[in-house]
């Protein structure tokens, strides 16, 4: 008896454990093209999709908020690792909703001035579908934490979702390099 009820409160238990979801763009899909602000070491420039992938993959990820502490961790553990996306031949974005000026001092501050951060408008989370959702399901306005590769020709090799930003580096840097040895 008392073994079925371990079992049963093991099995709860794990089904209580949230699982990483599904990125929103299907592998293969083309990434929907978008122009935005951009700061990185604290200057604005306008970023272009379309331009950047002409000098190869783009590693484009999505998060919710800067300066919270998952996405302050994100951006750390992406700053850790650009030099390597470089090398690799990709060019590395994060984008959320926050305004320009807060992107500038996040792109010093966090991101070490090593990579830029954009606006996630509206128009681009909604294009990406990643709206981040309150359990209700109501939309919040910002985006959810989703990690794309895009290859040079405008598809996705990678869609990674999950609210944890542990995986996000290691998944799109080792997609970038897969690319690399095609």
């Amino acid at each position: 008896m008392k073994r079925n009820l371990f079992g049963l409160a093991m099995a709860a238990a794990i089904l209580a454990i949230p699982a990483a979801a599904p990125a929103d763009l299907p592998i293969g899909a083309r990434a929907p093209q978008f122009v935005t602000q951009g700061a990185l070491g604290g200057t604005v420039f306008n970023f272009n999709l379309a331009r950047a992938l002409r000098k190869g993959p783009v590693v484009l990820y999505f998060y919710p908020k800067s300066f919270t502490d998952g996405c302050t961790i994100e951006a750390r553990m992406f700053a850790e690792k650009a030099q390597a996306f470089k090398a690799a031949g990709a060019t590395l974005i994060g984008l959320s909703a926050d305004t320009i000026q807060v992107q500038q001092d996040f792109s010093r501050k966090e991101c070490s001035s090593k990579f830029p951060v954009g606006v996630a408008t509206p128009a681009i989370i909604g294009s990406y579908d990643v709206h981040l959702k309150k359990p209700d399901g109501a939309q919040t306005g910002r985006s959810s934490r989703t990690s794309y590769v895009i290859a040079r020709d405008g598809r996705v090799v990678l869609a990674y979702t999950d609210m944890n930003p542990g995986e996000h580096v290691t998944r799109t840097l080792a997609a970038v390099q897969a690319l690399r040895r095609r």
